[in-house]
């Protein structure tokens, strides 16, 4: 039997970009112990990250996040938490306030074609 693909409609408001950013999450634990460590994001977005981390975080959980390139910081809250067989964290994490340019850069909307080089253009390697 064959592999089925399927498309399906984009539920994002804007599309991911797989990019690796270093940034420095900020909060408290279960116990109520202030935390400060550092990770690695797997993919942004306009509204948010997913991160690879070792701390344990709780979905709901509201942490503070700095761009170790820019040193901008931005409160956002836990929407999504996994553990992978590496052992770290998958963290998905929503701005809170979802007005804010946190990664400086415009993202393509759910939907948009890719942009296509004309056939006669070739790039100089």
């Amino acid at each position: 039997m064959g592999v089925l693909h399927f498309r399906y409609r984009e539920r994002r408001r804007t599309l991911r970009v797989a990019l690796s950013l270093p940034v420095v999450v900020h909060g408290q634990n279960e116990m109520g112990e202030k935390f400060c460590v550092r990770a690695m994001t797997r993919s942004i977005n306009q509204q948010g990250a997913l991160l690879a981390m070792d701390e344990p975080v709780l979905a709901g959980q509201e942490l503070l996040l700095v761009n170790e390139n820019t040193s901008r910081s931005v409160e956002t809250r836990v929407v999504y938490v996994k553990r992978e067989r590496d052992g770290k964290l998958s963290v998905g994490l929503e701005f809170v306030n979802a007005e804010t340019n946190f990664w400086k850069m415009t993202f393509p909307v759910p939907g948009a074609r890719p942009l296509r080089r004309a056939a006669g253009s070739k790039a100089m390697a």
